[in-house]
């Protein structure tokens, strides 16, 4: 059978006020009828656009060179994408080839029900009956896995999880069973669980329906759990094209070889651990704790007569000084809320939660707010934690400012200089505003904002989730070096397991707001006791593709017992 995307010699160049700019060059490229093909590389190395280019989908600032030939679905010769009008793309989108986007949030339109959007896609090729698109959406959620399709079939996004919206959004690719699908980072900013559900559908899309899957992602664990062939793009050039094994056990390319030694292994983080734990003064065990959760209780009150909701349910936690606490688990389950109870941005319905010696439970903000500055907080997205009308100087000045530790952030620049170099920015950064940064120049400079006024106590809520793994790999080594050099104790959230195993001393599991396990790195991800841990484990994907499909019957064997309970 003939390839069903065939890419020669694809160049893509962007025209911008600073000049031309070349995302892709001389990419030659095929896709195989069936398989999955994983085009990796970090941002800005051009996966995204030679992906988009299948589709016709780059903005008219684009100058496309080259040829991307499309087989069509019903037999017809090939067709090459580059030279096709905007009438030929309309008719090739959905039926030929179709897309899942990064972000089923933004995909979906929020004031239609779903299976209105996924029956679009068969309006918009054929005349189908009102009844005959409903029974075809019901079909196909019901293939995805949505439950109750019936009834779901008329749902609006926003009564959806993540995870269910993510089905949606490929159960909308899926409907008119197209001969490709591009699958632009499908699960970055799923759980692990969530993740491994979409993988096996993914999986599944291609055993039953034939489809041939081009997977754009950063998780290597993905490629190895799901890909079939790898592509490593670097600068806009593929540097590198294998099978999916040869790729993890035989790289020939250093950047290739680069992207693999940074992704996180559970068991790596243990050296670090002995080498934190030789560190610290004798007596260290028996300081009072920074933080003191017991018995903690936070409640949400329930609106429009709805029952309240119980996000953490009797939670007991230490953070001694120096200590980094690693909080995992679902999304749902309650780690963010605690990290926010400990900053004083949520109350404490019951319980006590005691912080840097003063009782969270009934605490008055005036009284609070002195210990405000030992405390410093990393927000997941910081494109959104930062004033996009303040320059860098003046985001990382800002706590410096508002503590009266400086007059403004002109006053404050030699710390701020201080700052950004400890964090590893060029003070010339200094007067660019967060926009005019990649998504690690900024979880730098929202590490240098948290570290500014040498807190005792630092919050990472989620920093590296959606960052490359180069970059994720950077911004971990820089964590800990602040973190061995400042001192700080610090609680650090996420559902990434590898992530927490490199630089926690201790490992806290939360589940539906109960804390189910805690122990050493050593102890919760290499024995674990509770199914819910072993789940979660089995759950995260290895950058072995062997290993990883050891894992994967792990996983189905663990969901399979917890169906027949």
């Amino acid at each position: 059978m003939s390839d069903v995307v065939d890419i020669r010699d694809l160049a893509v160049t962007f025209q911008t006020d600073a000049g031309p700019v070349k995302a892709v060059d001389g990419v030659t490229l095929a896709v195989h009828p069936g398989e999955v093909l994983a085009i990796v590389g970090e941002s800005g190395s051009g996966k995204t656009v030679t992906a988009k280019t299948i589709l016709g989908l780059l903005p008219e600032t684009a100058t496309v060179r080259g040829v991307v030939l499309l087989t069509r679905r019903d037999g017809a010769s090939d067709g090459d994408i580059v030279t096709m009008s905007g009438s030929q793309l309309r008719e090739v989108r959905g039926r030929d080839a179709a897309m899942v986007f990064q972000e089923p949030s933004t995909a979906l339109n929020p004031v239609f029900p779903v299976g209105w959007q996924i029956a679009e896609g068969m309006r918009a090729h054929s005349k189908i009956s009102k009844k005959d698109a409903r029974a075809a959406a019901i079909d196909v959620m019901r293939r995805v896995g949505i439950p109750d399709p019936e009834v779901r079939v008329d749902h609006y996004p926003h009564q959806f999880s993540g995870g269910q919206k993510q089905r949606i959004v490929i159960a909308q690719a899926l409907v008119l069973n197209p001969g490709v699908i591009i699958a632009d980072e499908p699960t970055t900013a799923l759980d692990v669980t969530v993740q491994a559900e979409i993988l096996d559908l993914l999986r599944r899309v291609r055993d039953e329906f034939g489809t041939a899957i081009v997977l754009i992602t950063h998780n290597m664990g993905i490629v190895a759990d799901l890909a079939d062939r790898v592509a490593v793009m670097y600068q806009g050039k593929l540097v590198e094209q294998d099978d999916v094994r040869t790729i993890f056990n035989a790289p020939k390319d250093p950047y290739t070889q680069q992207l693999l030694a940074a992704v996180p292994r559970i068991g790596e983080g243990l050296a670090r651990a002995h080498e934190r734990a030789a560190a610290r003064p004798e007596g260290w065990d028996d300081h009072t704790p920074v933080v003191r959760a017991s018995n903690l209780r936070i409640v949400y009150p329930g609106r429009f007569r709805q029952p309240d909701f119980v996000a953490v349910d009797g939670v007991d936690l230490r953070i001694r000084p120096g200590e980094v606490v690693g909080l995992v688990g679902e999304s749902g389950s309650g780690k963010t809320t605690i990290g926010r109870a400990i900053a004083g941005l949520t109350k404490v319905s019951g319980g006590s939660l005691t912080v840097l010696g003063a009782e969270m439970h009934g605490i008055h903000e005036r009284n609070f707010r002195p210990l405000r500055r030992r405390i410093g907080f990393v927000f997941q997205d910081p494109a959104t934690s930062f004033n996009p009308l303040l320059t860098i100087a003046e985001c990382v000045a800002e706590p410096l400012v508002v503590h009266g530790q400086a007059e403004n952030a002109a006053d404050a620049r030699a710390r701020v200089d201080e700052l950004l170099e400890a964090v590893q920015l060029p003070t010339s950064f200094r007067e660019r505003y967060p926009h005019e940064l990649s998504g690690g120049q900024r979880q730098r400079a929202s590490l240098a904002r948290a570290i500014a006024l040498n807190p005792e106590l630092l919050i990472a809520d989620e920093p590296t989730s959606a960052l490359d793994v180069s970059v994720q790999a950077r911004v971990l080594d820089l964590f800990d070096e602040l973190h061995r050099e400042l001192g700080f104790a610090a609680l650090f959230i996420s559902h990434d397991l590898a992530v927490v195993d490199m630089l926690a001393d201790r490992i806290a599991v939360l589940h539906k707001g109960k804390l189910v396990e805690e122990g050493t790195g050593d102890e919760v991800l290499g024995s674990p006791r509770e199914p819910y841990t072993q789940r979660l484990l089995a759950s995260l994907p290895v950058p072995d593709p062997d290993a990883q499909a050891v894992r994967r019957a792990q996983w189905e064997a663990l969901r399979e017992a917890d169906a027949a309970l």
